[in-house]
């Protein structure tokens, strides 16, 4: 084999290396996947309270648990990070949880138990990126409301764990009437922690949510949010190139965002959750953006 033919292999090699970094879901080993509390990492989690706590208002909501927030690095996937501030505080997180019936949802397809049909792709896609609440009561009543929480429950996923203060929790329809199927902790009707939330983007950016190929059904449905608003007001400008896989919720004074970014820069990979209770929700999940980014590239340079 002649010289200019190894280059040309080894360029192959290198192009198929690089494009396999930047594909999602990611390609780790099993081995590589951790548990959250094996991802904590000291001094992200240090910059970070420290970040949060030079705003007044954001220390004070901390501190009387109405602010959450967790935050996952994943600039080096096998060596990603995870912090959080009240990770296990669970709140009242509105359209945020339909989330667990898009994953309770695809569980059902895989296993037989619903029919992927050109109307359940649709009422999939209404659900998460706008948000639409009488799509989101359609999938709701097909799946049922024990078959949301087995799937949240189970011993695979445990994104609603009573040991780690509740998680993702749906038993309510997105409409007036139906009966309920409140979670067993506080009595939410929708629900969410921020460590259970991140737990969620972090299988799904790793293929680990039912299965590969469904972990990449779900990213497709998840990207190109159509809601412009909080974590995506800010990233739309300091961000445009970045994909964005999103979900977010709002009722009353309280407010939620979670977004995957994967930028073309891999200093901008991360997965970031906040939960708030306070009528200024919006623009402080609007300005979370930032500083957060500020943590993570000070993280980059140690």
């Amino acid at each position: 084999m002649k010289s200019y033919q190894y280059i040309i292999i080894l360029i192959f090699f290198l192009t198929s290396a690089v494009k396999a970094q930047n594909e999602l879901p990611l390609h780790l080993d099993d081995a590589k996947i951790k548990s959250l509390h094996n991802l904590m990492n000291p001094v992200l989690q240090s910059n970070l309270e420290q970040e949060l706590n030079k705003v007044p208002a954001w220390k004070k909501l901390i501190s009387q648990n109405k602010m959450a927030v967790g935050v996952i690095d994943l600039s080096n996937p096998e060596e990603a990070k995870y912090a959080r501030v009240n990770g296990n505080q669970m709140m009242y997180a509105a359209s945020l949880p339909k989330i667990a019936v898009l994953l309770a949802a695809m569980d059902a397809i895989e296993k037989g138990q619903l029919k992927e049909t050109p109307e359940i792709i649709k009422d999939m896609k209404l659900m998460i990126s706008y948000s639409d609440n009488q799509a989101s009561t359609r999938m709701i009543d097909r799946l049922g409301y024990d078959k949301i929480e087995s799937v949240m429950t189970s011993e695979k996923y445990k994104l609603y764990d009573k040991k780690e203060g509740g998680g993702l929790w749906v038993g309510k329809r997105y409409a007036a009437d139906g009966a309920t199927n409140r979670e067993p902790l506080k009595n939410l009707s929708h629900a969410a922690t921020v460590e259970q939330v991140c737990k969620y983007y972090y299988l799904l950016a790793n293929g680990k949510l039912v299965n590969n190929n469904r972990s990449k059904q779900m990213l497709d449905i998840l990207e190109n949010p159509a809601l412009h608003h909080k974590f995506v007001n800010t990233l739309d400008l300091i961000a445009p190139g970045a994909r964005l896989f999103r979900k977010s919720g709002s009722w009353k004074n309280f407010h939620s965002d979670s977004v995957l970014v994967w930028g073309k820069d891999v200093s901008r990979r991360y997965i970031l959750v906040a939960l708030i209770d306070d009528a200024n929700g919006e623009n402080i999940i609007r300005n979370l953006v930032v500083p957060v980014e500020k943590v993570l590239k000070k993280a980059l340079i140690l």
